[in-house]
């Protein structure tokens, strides 16, 4: 299993999982569809499913016109989540396979959209894992709950995508890694984990390259959303429960201007 990261719109990321063994192709959020085919004839691989995370535009705008340049594609999205061209809806705990190799799991991860897919995708000749996590999880951050409760998130998050295996590589939507880190850093400033990979996210953009992936494991040691758990992270808020950090964390993100 190879992934391709393909830059789209300002800060957005479309993917390609390919298959090696046959070249069959999967595209995550393919908002730009030329580019994602460009990227896909680069690599000799046969894009054969399109992976929608959610129904904002950003994420879901580009699958008709995927159905248009290639003909036959398969376009899959969450059961509650009206997804542009999608003919193939999924509710968690769907498999799908790519390829000879390739094994998908659709995780409902609800909370910016109401019908939220992550995809946790598997090889059986590659060791480390990946979910795409589109604008559920962010690296060292989460989307806004737009449509979505402070439990959810925390259940999506902590309890769904915390419960993968600790290595597994996280591929999200957006390039927003560097400012959420800069944000943390605000709350957890002694946090010398954020402290170290925010000089590496800053190093990566320089560079232009993506700060992408992480793994659940750095998640858990950089991402405020994902630690709240621990008392330390609740009584800097100065909540008593995880469900109320949460939620005080996204409000002071939302407010935050740095």
């Amino acid at each position: 299993m190879k992934i391709y990261h393909i830059p789209c719109l300002e800060d957005n990321y479309a993917y390609l999982i390919v298959d090696e063994a046959t070249r069959e192709a999967a595209a995550v959020d393919p908002v730009e569809p030329e580019k994602v085919i460009r990227a896909a004839d680069e690599a000799g691989a046969d894009i054969k499913l399109v992976l929608t995370t959610h129904r904002h535009w950003d994420h879901a705008g580009g699958n008709n016109k995927m159905k248009q340049l290639v003909p036959g594609i398969k376009v899959y999205g969450g059961s509650l989540d009206n997804v542009e061209g999608c003919d193939n809806k999924v509710e968690n705990g769907d498999r799908l396979s790519l390829g000879a190799d390739v094994n998908i799991l659709a995780l409902h991860t609800p909370c910016h959209t109401k019908g939220h897919i992550s995809y946790f995708v598997t090889s059986k000749t590659e060791e480390v894992p990946a979910v795409f996590t589109g604008d559920t999880l962010f690296i060292a951050g989460c989307g806004k709950f737009f449509e979505g409760t402070a439990e959810q998130m925390y259940e999506s998050l902590c309890v769904t995508l915390g419960s993968l295996p600790r290595p597994t590589r996280v591929f999200c939507g957006h390039e927003y890694t560097e400012k959420n880190l800069r944000f943390a850093l605000t709350v957890e400033p002694e946090n010398e984990k954020i402290s170290q990979k925010l000089s590496w996210a800053q190093q990566q953009r320089q560079a232009n390259l993506p700060t992408i992936p992480s793994t659940i494991d750095e998640e858990f040691e950089t991402n405020l959303f994902m630690r709240v758990d621990l008392p330390e992270i609740q009584a800097k808020v100065g909540c008593h429960s995880p469900t109320e950090a949460i939620m005080e964390i996204r409000r002071m993100k939302d407010n935050w201007r740095g």
